[in-house]
C-alpha cells in the first residue's frame, strides 16, 4: 500500500449507471447525473473491492443484451 491509500481515510461510495458500470464517488456528495447507489459505502479499498466482486463482467448492459439477443437468433 502507498503513502497515499494509507493516508487517504475519505469514505466513498460505490455507483452505478443504467449500463450496469460501476464506479466510486465521495459518499458525502450528491451522484454525478446518471448514476444511483449501489448500496456500499467505506474506505477506498473496500469499495475497490466490492467493485471486483459484483463487477464480474465490464461489457455495458446494452452490449450483453445485443449479444444475447444475436445468440438467440443464431441458435
Amino acid at each position: 500500500m502507498n503513502r497515499e491509500q494509507m493516508e487517504d481515510n475519505t469514505i466513498y461510495k460505490v455507483v452505478v449507471n443504467h449500463e450496469e458500470q460501476y464506479s466510486i464517488w465521495f459518499a458525502d456528495q450528491q451522484n454525478p447525473l446518471g448514476w444511483r447507489d449501489a448500496g456500499k459505502t467505506g474506505l477506498k479499498a473496500e469499495c475497490l473491492e466490492y467493485i471486483k466482486e459484483v463487477w464480474t463482467d465490464m461489457k455495458p448492459l446494452s452490449l450483453r443484451k445485443q449479444m444475447e439477443a444475436s445468440n438467440i437468433y443464431h441458435s
